[in-house]
């Protein structure tokens, strides 16, 4: 599995961006893939679960302002980032082969849980 982040910038606060992830492989394989991202001296953290099934779960700090979204034809699986604050800024990556199987929500799914990353894309928000 291979994934490649594209779409990351710099933008003013209360701007938006589209991140894809492209996938090669079968990145569905384990039945789920993530968003992650890592603000400048934090730990990584969940954003966003998608399953197979379609089903999705979002992290309390972007619910109502990030949505998950795949694209078949392109085999990416996009976040779009709306409402962007200061806080937001980060590394994004996205993640697949949770080694648990099925998706929880992101909030109980940790980065160490997951076999295979994207190299990452920054996100930088300013005022």
């Amino acid at each position: 599995v291979h994934l490649v982040e594209s779409g990351g910038g710099s933008v003013q606060a209360g701007g938006s961006l589209t991140l894809s992830c492209a996938a090669s492989g079968d990145p569905y394989s384990s039945g789920c893939m993530g968003w992650f991202r890592q603000p400048p001296g934090k730990e990584r953290e969940g954003v966003a679960s998608f399953d197979n099934d379609g089903d999705i779960t979002y992290a309390d700090s972007v619910k109502g302002r990030f949505t998950v979204s795949k694209d078949d034809a392109k085999n990416t699986l996009n976040l779009h980032v709306n409402s962007l604050k200061l806080e937001d800024t980060g590394m994004y990556y996205c993640a697949a082969g949770f080694l648990f199987g099925a998706c929880s929500h992101i909030e109980k799914m940790t980065w160490d849980q997951w076999q295979y990353w994207g190299q990452g894309i920054l996100v930088n928000v300013s005022s």
